[in-house]
Protein backbone atom coordinates (compact mmCIF):
# COMPACT_ATOMS: atom_id res chain seq x y z
CA UNK A 1 0.00 0.00 0.00
CA UNK A 2 1.50 3.32 -1.14
CA UNK A 3 2.66 5.44 1.82
CA UNK A 4 1.88 9.50 2.67
CA UNK A 5 5.20 10.33 1.21
CA UNK A 6 4.92 8.68 -2.47
CA UNK A 7 2.66 11.04 -3.39
CA UNK A 8 4.67 13.46 -2.74
CA UNK A 9 7.73 11.81 -4.43
CA UNK A 10 9.33 13.96 -7.11
CA UNK A 11 10.68 12.39 -10.83
CA UNK A 12 13.59 14.16 -10.56
CA UNK A 13 16.09 15.56 -7.83
CA UNK A 14 19.10 17.82 -8.60
CA UNK A 15 21.85 17.83 -6.20
CA UNK A 16 23.95 20.63 -5.90
CA UNK A 17 27.79 19.55 -5.22
CA UNK A 18 31.26 21.28 -5.21
CA UNK A 19 33.35 19.34 -7.96
CA UNK A 20 35.85 18.33 -6.02
CA UNK A 21 36.71 14.75 -5.85
CA UNK A 22 35.71 14.17 -2.42
CA UNK A 23 32.45 16.87 -2.29
CA UNK A 24 31.31 14.35 -5.42
CA UNK A 25 32.43 11.37 -3.59
CA UNK A 26 29.70 12.64 -0.73
CA UNK A 27 26.99 13.67 -3.40
CA UNK A 28 27.01 10.69 -4.89
CA UNK A 29 26.89 8.92 -1.64
CA UNK A 30 23.55 10.62 -0.78
CA UNK A 31 22.28 9.99 -4.16
CA UNK A 32 22.73 6.67 -3.79
CA UNK A 33 20.86 6.56 -0.10
CA UNK A 34 18.22 8.11 -1.61
CA UNK A 35 18.07 6.17 -4.91
CA UNK A 36 17.59 2.52 -2.22
CA UNK A 37 14.93 4.64 -0.79
CA UNK A 38 12.90 6.04 -3.66
CA UNK A 39 13.93 3.91 -6.83
CA UNK A 40 11.56 6.22 -8.93
CA UNK A 41 13.31 8.81 -8.63
CA UNK A 42 15.76 10.05 -11.18
CA UNK A 43 18.86 11.70 -9.58
CA UNK A 44 21.74 14.36 -11.19
CA UNK A 45 24.18 15.99 -9.44
CA UNK A 46 24.90 19.66 -10.61
CA UNK A 47 28.78 19.99 -10.19
CA UNK A 48 29.56 23.75 -9.42
CA UNK A 49 33.24 26.06 -8.57
CA UNK A 50 32.31 27.66 -5.48
CA UNK A 51 34.55 30.99 -4.59
CA UNK A 52 36.25 28.87 -1.37
CA UNK A 53 37.86 26.56 -4.38
CA UNK A 54 38.89 29.20 -6.75
CA UNK A 55 40.90 31.57 -4.24
CA UNK A 56 43.75 29.12 -3.38
CA UNK A 57 46.46 31.10 -2.27
CA UNK A 58 45.12 32.64 0.68
CA UNK A 59 44.31 31.44 3.87
CA UNK A 60 40.29 30.95 4.40
CA UNK A 61 40.78 32.88 7.45
CA UNK A 62 41.28 35.97 5.79
CA UNK A 63 38.27 35.63 2.72
CA UNK A 64 35.42 35.24 4.56
CA UNK A 65 36.24 31.94 5.69
CA UNK A 66 34.47 28.27 4.93
CA UNK A 67 31.17 29.56 3.98
CA UNK A 68 32.73 30.58 0.73
CA UNK A 69 32.52 26.66 0.05
CA UNK A 70 28.77 26.75 0.36
CA UNK A 71 27.15 30.62 -1.50
CA UNK A 72 26.84 29.42 -4.85
CA UNK A 73 25.39 26.05 -3.78
CA UNK A 74 23.01 27.66 -2.19
CA UNK A 75 22.10 30.29 -4.48
CA UNK A 76 21.52 27.31 -7.01
CA UNK A 77 18.76 26.46 -4.48
CA UNK A 78 17.48 29.69 -4.11
CA UNK A 79 17.18 29.97 -8.28
CA UNK A 80 15.48 26.49 -8.49
CA UNK A 81 18.36 24.85 -10.67
CA UNK A 82 19.02 22.10 -7.46
CA UNK A 83 16.92 20.74 -4.92
CA UNK A 84 19.46 20.21 -2.57
CA UNK A 85 23.05 20.72 -1.75
CA UNK A 86 25.48 17.97 -0.06
CA UNK A 87 27.77 20.19 2.22
CA UNK A 88 30.82 18.86 4.95
CA UNK A 89 29.01 20.16 7.73
CA UNK A 90 32.45 21.39 8.67
CA UNK A 91 32.07 24.17 5.82
CA UNK A 92 28.25 24.97 7.34
CA UNK A 93 28.15 28.67 8.51
CA UNK A 94 27.01 28.58 12.24
CA UNK A 95 24.09 30.63 11.32
CA UNK A 96 22.64 30.04 7.64
CA UNK A 97 20.35 32.60 6.01
CA UNK A 98 16.71 31.64 6.98
CA UNK A 99 15.47 30.74 3.56
CA UNK A 100 17.50 27.12 4.45
CA UNK A 101 17.74 24.70 6.44
CA UNK A 102 19.30 21.53 7.57
CA UNK A 103 17.27 18.99 6.83
CA UNK A 104 19.62 16.01 7.96
CA UNK A 105 22.62 15.04 9.40
CA UNK A 106 23.90 11.69 7.49
CA UNK A 107 25.82 9.25 10.06
CA UNK A 108 29.21 10.50 10.97
CA UNK A 109 32.62 9.51 9.39
CA UNK A 110 35.65 9.25 11.80
CA UNK A 111 36.12 12.98 13.22
CA UNK A 112 39.59 12.64 13.82
CA UNK A 113 42.58 14.68 12.16
CA UNK A 114 45.51 12.48 10.62
CA UNK A 115 48.98 12.99 10.12
CA UNK A 116 50.09 12.20 6.26
CA UNK A 117 54.02 12.09 6.03
CA UNK A 118 56.25 9.88 3.52
CA UNK A 119 59.14 9.99 6.18
CA UNK A 120 57.48 9.77 9.80
CA UNK A 121 54.99 7.95 11.26
CA UNK A 122 53.70 9.98 14.04
CA UNK A 123 53.72 14.37 15.35
CA UNK A 124 56.27 13.03 18.08
CA UNK A 125 58.92 11.85 15.19
CA UNK A 126 59.07 14.89 13.75
CA UNK A 127 62.51 17.08 14.12
CA UNK A 128 63.18 20.14 14.86
CA UNK A 129 62.40 22.70 11.91
CA UNK A 130 59.66 19.79 10.15
CA UNK A 131 57.59 21.51 7.86
CA UNK A 132 54.08 20.74 8.79
CA UNK A 133 51.30 22.25 6.14
CA UNK A 134 47.63 22.60 7.42
CA UNK A 135 44.85 25.10 6.17
CA UNK A 136 43.39 25.62 9.56
CA UNK A 137 43.46 27.81 12.66
CA UNK A 138 42.76 25.44 15.00
CA UNK A 139 44.78 22.82 14.03
CA UNK A 140 47.96 25.38 13.97
CA UNK A 141 47.43 26.84 17.56
CA UNK A 142 47.37 22.85 18.52
CA UNK A 143 50.74 22.34 16.85
CA UNK A 144 52.45 25.05 18.15
CA UNK A 145 51.47 24.60 21.92
CA UNK A 146 52.37 20.70 21.61
CA UNK A 147 55.35 20.39 19.30
CA UNK A 148 56.78 24.43 19.33
CA UNK A 149 59.66 22.73 17.44
CA UNK A 150 57.76 22.54 14.34
CA UNK A 151 57.63 24.93 11.36
CA UNK A 152 53.47 25.21 10.87
CA UNK A 153 53.01 26.27 7.04
CA UNK A 154 49.56 27.01 5.02
CA UNK A 155 48.25 24.72 3.03
CA UNK A 156 45.11 24.78 0.88
CA UNK A 157 43.74 22.70 -1.97
CA UNK A 158 41.71 19.84 -2.30
CA UNK A 159 42.95 16.45 -0.40
CA UNK A 160 44.32 15.38 -3.86
CA UNK A 161 46.39 18.29 -4.89
CA UNK A 162 47.74 18.78 -0.74
CA UNK A 163 48.74 14.83 -0.90
CA UNK A 164 50.91 16.04 -4.07
CA UNK A 165 52.03 18.80 -2.45
CA UNK A 166 53.27 16.57 0.50
CA UNK A 167 54.81 14.26 -2.31
CA UNK A 168 56.74 17.07 -4.07
CA UNK A 169 58.98 17.75 -1.13
CA UNK A 170 57.30 20.61 0.30
CA UNK A 171 56.01 19.40 3.75
CA UNK A 172 57.58 16.86 6.34
CA UNK A 173 53.94 16.25 6.98
CA UNK A 174 50.49 17.06 6.77
CA UNK A 175 47.20 17.23 8.88
CA UNK A 176 44.47 16.12 6.96
CA UNK A 177 41.03 15.20 8.35
CA UNK A 178 40.54 11.43 8.39
CA UNK A 179 37.01 11.21 6.69
CA UNK A 180 38.23 12.50 3.81
CA UNK A 181 41.40 10.55 2.97
CA UNK A 182 38.66 7.55 4.00
CA UNK A 183 36.17 8.60 1.89
CA UNK A 184 38.37 8.72 -1.16
CA UNK A 185 39.99 5.36 -0.81
CA UNK A 186 43.22 6.72 0.99
CA UNK A 187 42.77 5.58 4.48
CA UNK A 188 46.81 3.88 3.73
CA UNK A 189 48.19 7.36 3.58
CA UNK A 190 47.28 8.06 7.71
CA UNK A 191 50.40 7.28 9.49
CA UNK A 192 49.08 8.45 12.95
CA UNK A 193 45.39 8.90 13.86
CA UNK A 194 45.51 12.02 16.24
CA UNK A 195 43.37 11.51 19.10
CA UNK A 196 41.34 14.24 20.60
CA UNK A 197 43.87 15.06 22.96
CA UNK A 198 46.47 16.40 20.72
CA UNK A 199 44.28 17.61 17.97
CA UNK A 200 40.26 18.19 19.14
CA UNK A 201 38.30 17.92 16.30
CA UNK A 202 36.66 20.79 13.97
CA UNK A 203 32.55 21.37 14.59
CA UNK A 204 31.07 19.18 12.84
CA UNK A 205 33.99 17.76 11.42
CA UNK A 206 33.51 13.99 9.10
CA UNK A 207 29.78 15.08 8.93
CA UNK A 208 27.73 15.19 5.97
CA UNK A 209 24.51 18.16 6.20
CA UNK A 210 21.88 17.56 3.81
CA UNK A 211 20.35 21.71 2.91
CA UNK A 212 17.59 22.94 1.25
CA UNK A 213 14.76 25.51 0.94
CA UNK A 214 13.56 25.75 4.70
CA UNK A 215 9.77 26.09 2.62
CA UNK A 216 10.18 22.43 0.91
CA UNK A 217 8.46 20.05 3.32
CA UNK A 218 8.60 18.01 0.55
CA UNK A 219 11.85 17.55 0.66
CA UNK A 220 12.66 17.70 4.26
CA UNK A 221 10.31 14.42 4.55
CA UNK A 222 11.76 12.89 1.78
CA UNK A 223 15.55 13.38 3.86
CA UNK A 224 14.14 12.53 6.71
CA UNK A 225 15.26 8.25 6.36
CA UNK A 226 18.78 9.79 6.36
CA UNK A 227 18.75 11.92 9.37
CA UNK A 228 21.29 10.29 11.98
CA UNK A 229 20.06 10.91 15.54
CA UNK A 230 23.56 10.11 17.37
CA UNK A 231 25.50 11.99 14.54
CA UNK A 232 22.62 14.73 14.44
CA UNK A 233 22.81 15.44 18.58
CA UNK A 234 26.41 15.64 18.32
CA UNK A 235 26.68 17.92 15.43
CA UNK A 236 23.38 20.20 17.29
CA UNK A 237 25.89 20.23 20.68
CA UNK A 238 29.13 21.37 18.66
CA UNK A 239 27.36 23.80 16.22
CA UNK A 240 25.33 25.68 19.47
CA UNK A 241 28.90 25.69 21.37
CA UNK A 242 30.53 27.53 18.29
CA UNK A 243 27.16 29.58 17.16
CA UNK A 244 27.69 31.34 20.97
CA UNK A 245 31.58 31.72 20.57
CA UNK A 246 30.96 33.39 17.22
CA UNK A 247 33.11 30.68 15.70
CA UNK A 248 34.46 31.06 12.10
CA UNK A 249 37.52 29.69 10.33
CA UNK A 250 38.93 33.18 11.84
CA UNK A 251 38.54 31.43 15.23
CA UNK A 252 40.98 28.46 16.19
CA UNK A 253 38.53 27.18 18.48
CA UNK A 254 37.32 23.17 18.74
CA UNK A 255 34.26 21.05 19.41
CA UNK A 256 33.68 17.23 19.54
CA UNK A 257 31.11 15.81 21.18
CA UNK A 258 30.46 11.85 21.81
CA UNK A 259 27.20 9.76 22.90
CA UNK A 260 27.38 7.06 25.39
CA UNK A 261 24.18 5.70 26.25
CA UNK A 262 21.79 8.57 26.75
CA UNK A 263 25.01 10.83 27.44
CA UNK A 264 25.98 13.38 25.69
CA UNK A 265 29.54 14.46 26.52
CA UNK A 266 30.76 17.62 24.62
CA UNK A 267 34.81 19.24 24.90
CA UNK A 268 36.06 22.45 23.12
CA UNK A 269 38.63 24.83 23.31
CA UNK A 270 39.35 28.23 22.38
CA UNK A 271 42.95 29.52 22.11
CA UNK A 272 45.18 32.12 21.09
CA UNK A 273 46.55 31.53 17.57
CA UNK A 274 50.42 31.43 18.28
CA UNK A 275 49.01 28.18 21.24
CA UNK A 276 50.38 30.67 23.69
CA UNK A 277 47.49 29.91 25.65
CA UNK A 278 44.43 27.26 25.14
CA UNK A 279 41.09 27.42 27.35
CA UNK A 280 39.72 24.22 27.27
CA UNK A 281 36.40 22.49 29.45
CA UNK A 282 33.87 19.73 28.75
CA UNK A 283 29.64 19.63 29.77
CA UNK A 284 27.57 16.00 29.58
CA UNK A 285 24.12 15.87 30.02
CA UNK A 286 21.27 14.20 27.95
CA UNK A 287 21.19 13.86 24.33
CA UNK A 288 17.62 16.21 24.53
CA UNK A 289 19.98 18.61 26.04
CA UNK A 290 22.37 18.69 23.25
CA UNK A 291 21.84 22.96 22.32
CA UNK A 292 21.86 23.68 26.24
CA UNK A 293 24.95 21.72 26.70
CA UNK A 294 26.46 23.84 23.79
CA UNK A 295 25.70 26.91 24.82
CA UNK A 296 26.38 26.06 28.41
CA UNK A 297 30.12 24.92 27.33
CA UNK A 298 30.55 28.35 25.56
CA UNK A 299 29.77 30.49 28.09
CA UNK A 300 32.09 28.07 30.97
CA UNK A 301 35.56 29.28 28.03
CA UNK A 302 33.93 32.66 28.25
CA UNK A 303 34.12 32.83 32.19
CA UNK A 304 37.82 32.04 31.48
CA UNK A 305 38.54 34.75 29.32
CA UNK A 306 37.87 33.08 25.67
CA UNK A 307 35.44 36.29 25.24
CA UNK A 308 38.81 38.32 25.25
CA UNK A 309 40.75 35.82 22.92
CA UNK A 310 38.28 36.51 20.77
CA UNK A 311 37.63 40.46 20.72
CA UNK A 312 41.71 40.93 20.00
CA UNK A 313 41.40 38.32 17.06
CA UNK A 314 38.21 40.48 16.27
CA UNK A 315 40.52 43.58 15.49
Amino acid sequence: MPTPIDSLLPAHLVIASRESALALWQSEHIAARLKELYPSIDIRILGMTTQGDRILDTALSKIGGKGLFVKELETALLERRADIAVHSIKDVPMNPADEFTLAAIGEREDPHDALVSNHYSSLGDLPQGARVGTSSLRRECQLRARFPHLVIEALRGNVQTRLRKLDEGRYDAIILAAAGLKRLGLEKRIRQQLPPELSLPAVGQGALGIECLAERSDLIQLLAPLNHADSAACIRAERSMSRHLGGSCQVPLGGYAQISGETITLRGFVAEIDGSRILSDQVSGTRDDAEALGAELAQRLIAQGADKILAALAL
